[in-house]
């Protein structure tokens, strides 16, 4: 069977601040996420499938469908198996495989229980044991939870997507029956605004938040044409191109992760990034901590062990714009000038 050739994240044309929100969220799934709001066409999908196509293999036990660590989640996996009534494998016998980070595609038609999850309340009352059928949040478990046209789903879905993201932990409860499972996915939502937004309540739970548009430049377009083309008629002698520089992303992402716990903020600008949600009327203090985690984010992906002001003011460029009050019709703002524009002529 052929391999399905996916057009490498490297090779996009434009779209840097969606490409650099993603990436931020690969070194740090902390972020809680990113929102991608535009037009179809702008590679919002590509972007997706390709940063997950170059990202190291992850280590899974076998015939475990909660995608869990054996080095790592052996106690997490453990608690499953005392569950829902299966012996407990000794740690020295848990044996496991290596596969490729998922992307798991979330239909806008999902019910909550294909989401989270089921208990066969059937089989447990026939048999005495739980069964336990695990959804796509089970599935998504460190990997990319990717939800096309997020402002399409039921708003009960969406929150219990974001719940999740935020605790890290999936619980499903049926009965007076509950059974938690690890969750930690990359959540990427996408959506065209002309179909609809998103409550308030609801985009503020999302990390980030960038718009985009069609590429403007004809030298851009152009190149856009030739590489499609060029992938299309050879995919294997594109991908090869490109290799050296998927290979460097990965090892900048994998150095970021590791130097993420050493940044510092200084005190000064942990106030700076106070008086930048306060200047535009930010509600509650989501916004202040995503600010933080995105400007050490960017130090580290930078190479830097202490956070600089330009990676405050980029922060918040990704953190802000959406969890601002806004007036109803009023667009979410590209920038965080663009706000403060609006707000001196109101």
């Amino acid at each position: 069977m052929n391999k399905q050739h996916i057009y490498p994240f490297t090779a996009i044309v434009g779209q840097e601040k969606m490409k650099l929100a993603l990436i931020l969220n690969i070194i740090n799934p902390g972020l809680s996420g990113v929102l991608i709001r535009g037009e179809k066409g702008t590679a919002k999908s590509t972007a997706v499938r390709a940063l997950a196509e170059i990202m190291p293999m992850i280590k899974v036990i076998d015939d475990c469908p909660f995608q869990l660590d054996p080095d790592s989640e052996y106690e997490a996996h453990a608690e499953i198996c005392r569950v829902i009534g299966k012996p407990v494998p000794a740690p020295d016998t848990l044996s496991g495989h290596e596969r490729m980070v998922q992307v798991v595609e979330l239909p806008v038609g999902a019910t909550e229980d294909r989401v989270v999850g089921t208990l066969d309340l059937e089989h447990a009352l026939k048999k005495g044991e739980k069964r336990v059928e695990p959804g796509l949040l089970a599935q998504a478990h460190r990997g990319i939870l990717y939800v096309d046209e997020v402002n399409l789903l039921d708003d009960h879905v969406v929150d219990v997507l974001l719940d999740a993201a935020a605790m890290g932990m999936n619980t499903i409860e049926r009965e007076g029956i509950s059974f938690s499972h690890p969750a930690r996915f990359t959540l990427v939502g996408t959506m065209n605004p002309e179909e609809g937004e998103l409550r308030p309540q609801l985009l503020d739970r999302f990390g980030l938040c960038v718009n985009i548009t069609g590429i403007g430049s004809v030298d851009d377009r152009v190149a856009i044409m030739e590489q499609r083309i060029a992938f299309d008629e050879n995919p294997a002698a594109f991908i090869s191109k490109w290799l050296n520089d998927s290979e460097q992303l990965v090892a900048n992402i994998m150095q970021a992760r590791k130097r993420y716990p050493e940044v510092a903020v200084s005190r000064e600008l942990i106030y700076e990034i106070a008086r930048s949600c306060l200047d535009v009327g930010v509600d509650g203090h989501r916004g202040d901590i995503i600010i933080f985690k995105t400007a050490k984010t960017l130090a580290a992906y930078h190479g830097r062990n202490q956070v600089e002001p330009d990676d405050i003011h980029q922060a918040v460029e990704l953190a802000l714009p959406h969890r601002i009050r806004r007036r109803p019709l009023m667009e979410i703002p590209d920038s965080i000038e663009e706000l403060q524009s609006r707000k001196a002529v109101a």
